[in-house]
């Protein structure tokens, strides 16, 4: 039986799309895994038609930090969407659940009160295996679906919608 769960198709064209300013604001724990989600997206972005000298990427020690990067981005560069990603992978104690719902819920709230898209692209694993095949690198023959390549295409479309 195949599969009704993922996003319906996205747009093929996105007018307008070559004026855009992009940031990436992304954690560096997990740096495999961080490296091939920031290529998925810079790849989405190129193909939505965003030059690459439109697009900003920045760094933050954890996914913890990733809210105050977003919104340090927005206050000091003038950009009309960021992507925050980060990778957060399950341990044995509740540092898991604490990161990932607080991280959340700040980009949530930073996109809501600079009244600009944040797009969410933090990945929440509960194993090394799980992180991998979500960034298309997978190992043992399962090499996944980079969800990067999403992130920078939702980018593309919510910045736009917000300009209508």
């Amino acid at each position: 039986m195949a599969s009704i769960k993922g996003p319906a198709p996205a747009p093929s064209s996105f007018p307008g799309s070559d004026k855009l300013r992009v940031g990436i604001v992304h954690a560096r724990w997990n740096k495999e895994v961080i490296d091939a989600l920031v290529q998925g997206t810079l790849e989405s972005l190129s193909k939505a038609g965003v030059p690459s000298e439109n697009v900003l990427i920045e760094s933050v020690p954890g996914s913890w930090e990733l809210p105050m990067g977003v919104q340090t981005m927005f206050d000091q560069k003038n950009v009309d969407v960021i992507v925050g990603i980060g990778c957060v992978i399950k341990g044995s104690t509740m540092h898991f659940e604490y990161i990932c719902e607080n991280a959340l819920q700040g980009m949530m709230r930073v996109s809501l009160d600079a009244r600009k898209p944040v797009i969410l692209g933090v990945l929440t694993a509960l194993n090394d295996d799980q992180a991998l095949e979500r960034a298309g690198i997978g190992r043992n023959g399962k090499a996944g679906h980079n969800h990067g390549l999403e992130w920078g295409t939702a980018a593309v479309e919510m910045a736009l919608k917000r300009q209508q």
